[in-house]
C-alpha cells in the first residue's frame, strides 16, 4: 500500500468539494481548480475528509494511487493557500522590474527579456534582484517559475544566473594561468 496514497486528506473550512465521475472540482476562497482523475482510482469523501482507494495491486493502480492523492491534496492547499515560488538572480548588472503585466528581465543580452505569466499567475519584484510567482495552481506556478529561469540558467564557473531561492549551484574551477605550449 502506498504511504502517501492511503493519507487522509482534511478540507478545511470554506472549501468545497464535488466529484462527477472522475472531475474533482475544489472550491476555495482563492478560486476553483478543477482536474480529470484516472477512472481507476476511487476516490471517496466521508465528512471532512478524502480518501483515494485503489482497486487492485498492479503497477498501474500502485503508480496513480500516491499521484492522486497528492494532486488533489495540492488542489485543496491551492485554493485555501496558494503557491509562491521564489527566484534569485546573480550577476552583475541582472536584475527584474514589472511593466504593467509583463515580467522584464535585463540578463546579459542584448535586449531585455519580456515574459507575459500564464493565465491565474501573478508575480512580484521586490526587489531587483529577486522575483515572486504566486498561484493557486502548482503546477502552473512552476512552470513559469521555470520559463523565467531558462532565461538565463546559473552557469557553474562564476555561479551568474537565475536560480531558484535556496537552489545551490555547483561550482567549478576554471583553467588554471599555465602558460600553454611554451618552449623550456
Amino acid at each position: 500500500m502506498s504511504r502517501i496514497g492511503k493519507r487522509p486528506i482534511g478540507i478545511p473550512s470554506g472549501v468545497d468539494f464535488k466529484i462527477e465521475e472522475n472531475v474533482v472540482t475544489v472550491k476555495g476562497p482563492k478560486g476553483t481548480l478543477t482536474r480529470t482523475m484516472h477512472t481507476l482510482m476511487n476516490i471517496v469523501v466521508e465528512g471532512q475528509q478524502i480518501t483515494v482507494n485503489r482497486p487492485d495491486d498492479e503497477p498501474l493502480s500502485r503508480s496513480l494511487h500516491g499521484l492522486t492523492r497528492t494532486l488533489i491534496a495540492n488542489m485543496v492547499e491551492g485554493v485555501t493557500n496558494g503557491f509562491t515560488k521564489g527566484l534569485d538572480m546573480v550577476g552583475v548588472g541582472y536584475r527584474a522590474a514589472k511593466q504593467g503585466n509583463k515580467l522584464v528581465l535585463t540578463v546579459g543580452k542584448s535586449h531585455p527579456v519580456e515574459l507575459i505569466p500564464f493565465e491565474g499567475i501573478d508575480f512580484e519584484v521586490p526587489a531587483p534582484n529577486k522575483i515572486l510567482i504566486k498561484g493557486m495552481d502548482k503546477e502552473l506556478v512552476g512552470a513559469f517559475a521555470a520559463v523565467v529561469r531558462s532565461e538565463r540558467e546559473p552557469e557553474p564557473y562564476k555561479g551568474k544566473g537565475i536560480r531558484y531561492e535556496g537552489e545551490v549551484v555547483r561550482r567549478k574551477v576554471g583553467k588554471t594561468g599555465g602558460k600553454k605550449g611554451a618552449k623550456k
